[in-house]
């Protein structure tokens, strides 16, 4: 395996020559519905670093969307999965089993929060996991109602549609969506109408109030809540909002899944992000970050809750592949060898320093401000407003920005449910000069719009 020098170079416009006729193919063979945020095309990735096919290095802050945490090419994962290839691709566990499934649900027993008894069940994608976990919620409490929040994102199918907020692109025109899903406040700081400091309480008052009224707590099976919204706008619920909804839910014989797709396996700088506030789901939903880029997710939760389900219920062709659970126990050991908690608290504190800079320095600029700096450790995210005071959505500077970042070798993601939010999240293993650089690099695009 060679090492891709960890520095940023470009040589081309970008996208240049090469991926200018790939993508030419591209357009003629791949569907037209799938879309990618920057058309450079991949020749190799590894740290903090993207080569693409014109020998172009970009400096990546999007880790495959929270997936390549430990890096595109980390050494204990390539090394699981190469073996576990040399030895069989597939037998599907429920057919013949294999211990490598049964070490990654075991590796999940351990790190998800609570000391309770937990048992897991492997899967390929995150909306999967999410589905089977409304599956197995229902199943247990024998309910059917399911509620979930403003400015939430669960996933692509006809299920997790229903259950994801913003509609263009996610929903529009594939419906109908499947009944039985509610939606309740989130506790939005930077937006709420009284203040960030009586959001926790008073979203948490709403949002209880609505599923007590509109749904009654008797026939709601599950709430579910990323405790960092992704999509949505790395909205981090104000505190108090959670505790408060896992005591109802608790009271109430209802299901907490907590949502760890985007925000786990040390991405906000703790195995998971409901250990912010001591939260201990009852079910916690994994995927993206867990296998170093290879699909895999997980339902791990209450060993009665996960074995209400009869036998036959829960599993898929290829969930939990034996190349992608090789992947997984390598990734784990990346995060425990190299200290990816700590690394990424290290990113928090120089990103938000940085950004908290900027916000400052640009305070003036005309139609164009840094209204909110949040999120935690390498899940961090700008709100860019209009006027501060309005707090009016700029979506059209949110692409600005990124297109800004993209040529000059910067890969930056856009979301929010206004899409005016930049997201940063770059892979846990960045070195501190590649992740300053391309903090130069926004700060410069920021300057020049």
């Amino acid at each position: 395996m060679t090492e891709i020098p960890q520095e940023r170079r470009v040589v081309t416009a970008i996208p240049g020559p090469k991926s200018q006729e790939l993508q030419a193919r591209r357009v003629a063979s791949v569907a037209g519905g799938v879309g990618s945020v920057l058309p450079v095309f991949t020749a190799r990735a590894g740290g903090g670093v993207i080569e693409d096919v014109d020998g172009n290095r970009l400096i990546d802050f999007g880790s495959g969307i929270a997936v390549t945490s430990v890096g595109a090419s980390a050494e204990a994962v390539v090394r699981r999965a190469s073996a576990q290839l040399a030895d069989f691709t597939h037998t599907c566990f429920m057919v013949t089993p294999y211990e490598g499934y049964v070490e990654v649900c075991e590796a999940l027993a351990e790190l998800t929060p609570g000391d309770h008894a937990k048992k897991s069940a492997l899967f390929n994608s995150g909306a999967e996991a999410v589905e089977n976990a409304v599956k197995i919620a229902r199943s247990y409490t024998k309910r059917q109602a399911v509620v979930v929040f403003d400015h939430g994102y669960h996933g692509r199918t006809n299920l997790t549609m229903a259950l994801t907020a913003k509609n263009m692109p996610y929903k529009q025109g594939f419906g109908p969506f499947a009944p039985e899903v509610y939606r309740v406040p989130v506790a939005y700081g930077y937006r709420w109408p009284t203040g960030p400091e009586n959001c926790g309480p008073e979203a948490a008052a709403q949002a209880i109030d609505q599923m007590t009224k509109q749904i009654g707590a008797e026939n709601i099976a599950a709430i579910i809540i990323e405790p960092v919204l992704g999509e949505g706008g790395f909205i981090e619920p104000a505190k108090g909002f959670l505790p408060a909804i896992v005591e109802f839910a608790n009271a109430n014989g209802i299901v907490f899944v907590a949502d760890e797709i985007q925000s786990g396996f040390c991405r906000t700088g703790q195995w998971f992000a409901c250990e912010d506030e001591g939260i201990v789901p009852d079910l916690i939903t994994t995927a993206k970050g867990i296998a170093g880029g290879l699909p895999l997710a997980a339902v791990t939760g209450r060993a009665e809750i996960m074995d209400s389900v009869h036998g036959g219920g829960l599993g898929g062709t290829y969930g939990g592949n034996p190349v992608a659970c090789a992947g997984a126990l390598g990734a784990i050991e990346t995060m425990r060898e190299l200290d990816l908690n700590g690394k990424a608290r290290r990113i928090e504190e120089v990103m938000k320093g940085r950004l908290a800079a900027m916000r400052e320095k640009y305070a003036d600029k005309v139609g164009c401000s840094i209204g909110d700096i949040r999120g935690r450790g390498a899940m961090i995210a700008i709100e860019l407003v209009k006027d501060p005071a309005t707090k009016e959505p700029n979506p059209e500077a949110a692409g600005a920005l990124a297109k800004a970042c993209h040529a000059e070798g910067l890969l930056v993601l856009t979301c929010g449910t206004y899409g005016n939010v930049l997201r940063f999240l770059p892979p846990l293993v960045i070195g501190e000069e590649l992740l300053n650089e391309g903090l130069d690099i926004l700060e410069n695009a920021f300057a020049g719009i």
